[in-house]
């Protein structure tokens, strides 16, 4: 099967659908010259049958004369042989003609169309052919009086059969040359009017097609993104509308190609990372388990016992990091399910104060609240709240020095409590912010560019409520604030403020 083009297949319709508006204007045309042909020359001959009516003695009272009627009807005939003469009866049988022998096909004539030439109805009409069974030809009649009787009509057919040979004769040649000049002309014609106008049809389509055969998100340096320029109001050219929102594609496809790039490359490091990450503890848990098995004999209950609280210690440290990876992959791959319910977020600052208290007092760091009195409810997933203010509040212990104090103050204010946790250490330079809370860019917490996982944490399940983390600027330490809905505003009750 062939495959056309859009231009091939439109040249062809539009070719197609105009050999048919020239053939049927060429029919048109031709069935009005005809009509109008045959209204001319029925119009010319009106008095021919009232003449031939006059000019002899064809009937009497005991009939037709048939002599008189063929002689007449041949001199007619031998002057003008497009006529063929008949005389009817009046019923309408014919009685009289010159025809030549088995040629006469009816032997009798419909008066309804003799009946209306005599009434003045528009011409043309057309009437039987007696020499034909079906045809029907224009003619002229006329009443034939005998003794102040009507006894029948004369019928003049104007069109006869040596007409009609001698018309199909020449016209078998000449419009054999008219048809095949007309098909050559309009053809020729078509084809030029159907180029110029597709190409010119075509041109934004052509344009646009080279331009999405161009864009090549795969390639490193893709093409830039055609440019959309705004549609006017109430556009309605498909064209102008399928190139804009083309280049609103590919703007998108841009975008987020560049941002796949982005994931791809921070996948990449995510990997790294934790090979880093667990390289360390792994090969410290290895190397002293190694260690035990080698010199345990030789190795003192003390040796035995320091070694293993490091081994300990660092396979700890492996299961944290698991676990925190596992956890990371949940809330990023949406296998987490909130539980919302309403619940005292100071309460829940205690709680994790005492979680984490001992490890504060082991860095002589004082942990601080500023609740105000009549703090609202907050409608949130109080497991996973627990989580973000354990992460912040732990990564401020091990970033605040010896010595040090950390704050989370809490204020009510439009239906929401804001949460701002502050920590008396370095704080965090400007230059690493924009990382803080990228997932891939590290995991340990002795990364420098970076808050590690806890942070990525903390800014996954915020997102989950719907919420943003920030770091705000501080005369000390770092400040990050969050804020969560009141249980009130939730459900579209009172205001609370504090």
């Amino acid at each position: 099967m062939i495959r056309l083009t859009l231009s091939q297949r439109l040249s062809v319709v539009f070719f197609g659908l105009l050999l048919v508006c020239c053939a049927a204007l060429a029919w048109i045309q031709m069935r009005s010259t005809q009509q109008h042909e045959l209204e001319t020359v029925q119009r010319l001959s009106q008095g021919l049958a009232e003449h031939i009516a006059r000019s002899g003695e064809l009937m009497d009272t005991r009939g037709m004369r048939e002599g008189n009627v063929r002689a007449l009807f041949g001199k007619l005939m031998a002057v003008n042989p497009s006529v063929e003469v008949y005389l009817l009866d009046d019923r309408g049988r014919i009685l009289g003609h010159d025809a030549p022998d088995g040629h006469l096909k009816r032997d009798r004539v419909d008066l309804a169309p003799i009946q209306a030439l005599l009434r003045g109805d528009p011409l043309p009409i057309l009437g039987d052919d007696p020499r034909s069974i079906t045809a029907r030809k224009i003619f002229n009649a006329a009443p034939l009086w005998v003794q102040g009787r009507q006894a029948g009509y004369i019928y003049v057919v104007l069109l006869g059969e040596q007409r009609d040979a001698l018309a199909a004769n020449i016209a078998a040649n000449a419009g054999l040359r008219t048809a095949l000049w007309s098909l050559a002309i309009v053809t020729l014609i078509g084809l030029l009017a159907g180029a110029v106008a597709l190409r010119w049809v075509t041109h934004p389509l052509r344009r646009l097609t080279r331009r999405i055969q161009s864009f090549d998100v795969n390639a490193d340096n893709p093409p830039p993104p055609m440019p959309t320029t705004p549609l006017r109001p109430g556009e309605r050219d498909e064209l102008a509308i399928l190139q804009h929102s083309f280049g609103q594609m590919s703007e998108r496809i841009g975008e987020q190609w560049q941002q796949l790039r982005q994931q791809d490359l921070q996948r990449r490091e995510l990997v790294a990372n934790i090979s880093h990450d667990l390289r360390t503890p792994l090969s410290s848990l290895h190397g002293y388990l190694e260690t035990l098995s080698l010199k345990d004999a030789s190795l003192s209950t003390d040796e035995r016992q320091r070694y293993l609280s490091i081994a300990l210690s660092q396979s700890r440290k492996v299961g944290q990091l698991a676990q925190a990876l596992f956890e990371l992959a949940r809330l990023e791959h949406g296998g987490v399910v909130l539980e919302l319910q309403a619940f005292s977020l100071p309460d829940l600052v205690q709680d994790v104060f005492q979680k984490l208290e001992l490890s504060a007092q082991a860095r002589r760091q004082t942990l601080s609240a500023d609740i105000p009195p009549g703090l609202p409810a907050v409608e949130a997933d109080l497991g996973l709240i627990e989580r973000v203010l354990t992460n912040l509040l732990d990564n401020a212990i091990r970033h605040t020095p010896e010595g040090g104090h950390i704050n989370v103050t809490l204020r009510a204010a439009d239906n929401e409590v804001q949460v701002s946790v502050q920590d008396s250490g370095p704080g965090i330079a400007p230059e690493r912010r924009a990382n803080l809370f990228i997932t891939p860019q590290a995991l340990g917490s002795q990364r420098a560019d970076s808050g590690g996982l806890g942070l990525l944490i903390v800014h996954r399940i915020l997102q989950l409520h719907h919420r943003q983390i920030e770091l705000l600027d501080s005369r000390e330490g770092a400040l990050f604030v969050f804020s969560l809905a009141t249980a009130a505003g939730r459900s579209g009750g009172r205001r609370s403020g504090g």
